[in-house]
């Protein structure tokens, strides 16, 4: 893969994108403790902060597997302890992918290019734990107190909107960002393959966001019984798939545990293989849920149950997750790469990357 110069916009962008989600962050906790919502206010930090502890713990784990040399990893550590190693990590993508865009008569410009890439690759797989271990949880947790309460301040509805595309845009983004970096993969194409991909993504993520915030409104203690069951399913599933991402034994059951969180929302192909039967069970089952949710919520008749605007959410819930569905079939069927790559490879073998990276999740 080449790192080009808006590899290296988008890169320094994300700096700022990064410093300014915590500024956000922050602003939300203190209006809420403003308000008196103490314990949204608590919810917003836990989320930021456990999300923040284990992209530093992966960060770092990284850190340590691609440099042997101790007092180098010594520093690395320290500043991971202080929760900046993402910044770290930023820095040496914008320092590599600088030389490798606008400094190309430097001496042993291919192994700058090489460093740039596996940069970016490691920022783009921690940028997906951040999106679906902070961002989508912030995003429901924001969604129920509108649907709630029904005040919201500007800069709350700025919380939503910075959730919303972090969420749908991240996954699609990573998926293209992974093709890329795999030889032998062909990248999405923009177009007609990339919209149904990206409607697929969009669609399926929000109407499940939405009958989750409906099933907190209606009963916290399924909701609670619902979300540990997928996860714990999800875990299960990782465990099944016997993954092999990290180097050390505690870190990977870690790893598999992040996974059973993802699965939550969305789906991955934990391993590489061929997703057909499972992706079908997924959304069997996202269906099935879906739908008990909503008939949930029509029998038990919470007060937000009886307005006007949840007979209009339920009815986009339905459309959208079918919507999802079926860009997902018309994505697979007609758009996705492997059906018009000539001699793609059927493994995702990578000269020079991290190995991490081919066995990470697949959109």
């Amino acid at each position: 893969m080449s790192f080009t110069k808006w590899n290296f916009i988008m890169t320094v962008f994300g700096i700022f994108s990064f410093l300014f989600d915590i500024g956000v962050d922050l602003w939300i906790s203190f209006k809420y403790f403003q308000q008196e919502l103490h314990l949204f206010a608590l919810l917003t930090i836990y989320f930021a902060l456990v999300s923040t502890l284990i992209v530093q713990t992966f960060s770092y784990s990284w850190f340590k597997d691609d440099d042997d040399d101790d007092k180098s990893t010594k520093s690395v550590l320290i500043t991971h302890l202080f929760l900046v190693g993402a910044l770290l990590r930023y820095w040496f993508a914008v320092k590599y992918g600088y030389q490798a865009t606008y400094d190309h008569r430097r001496c042993k410009f291919q192994a700058t290019k090489q460093k740039a890439v596996c940069a970016m690759t490691d920022l783009s797989m921690l940028r997906c734990f951040k999106t679906y271990l902070e961002s989508t949880p912030q995003f429901i947790l924001q969604l129920y107190i509108l649907m709630e309460h029904g005040h919201i301040t500007i800069m709350q509805y700025l919380s939503i909107l910075i959730s919303a595309f972090s969420i749908s845009w991240s996954t699609v983004d990573y998926q293209m960002s992974l093709r890329k970096s795999l030889p032998g993969k062909k990248g999405i194409s923009v177009g007609f393959p990339l919209l149904s991909y990206t409607l697929y993504k969009f669609f399926t993520l929000t109407s499940w966001i939405v009958s989750v915030v409906f099933l907190i409104t209606c009963n916290i203690y399924i909701f609670a019984g619902l979300v540990t069951s997928l996860g714990i399913a999800g875990f299960c599933w990782a465990w099944m798939q016997d993954t092999d991402f990290c180097t050390s034994k505690g870190m990977e059951i870690l790893y598999r545990a992040v996974v059973g969180i993802f699965l939550i929302f969305t789906f991955f192909n934990v391993k590489g293989a061929k997703t057909r039967v499972s992706v079908c069970v997924y959304y069997s089952v996202r269906v099935l849920c879906t739908l008990g949710i909503l008939a949930l919520c029509f029998y038990l008749r919470p007060a937000f149950a009886r307005t006007f605007i949840f007979a209009v959410l339920s009815v986009a819930t339905v459309v959208t997750l079918g919507l999802g569905i079926l860009s997902l079939i018309l994505y697979y069927a007609c758009f996705h790469p492997t059906l018009h790559a000539i001699g793609q490879t059927s493994e995702d073998v990578v000269d020079g990357i991290p190995g991490r990276i081919q066995r990470f999740l697949m959109p």
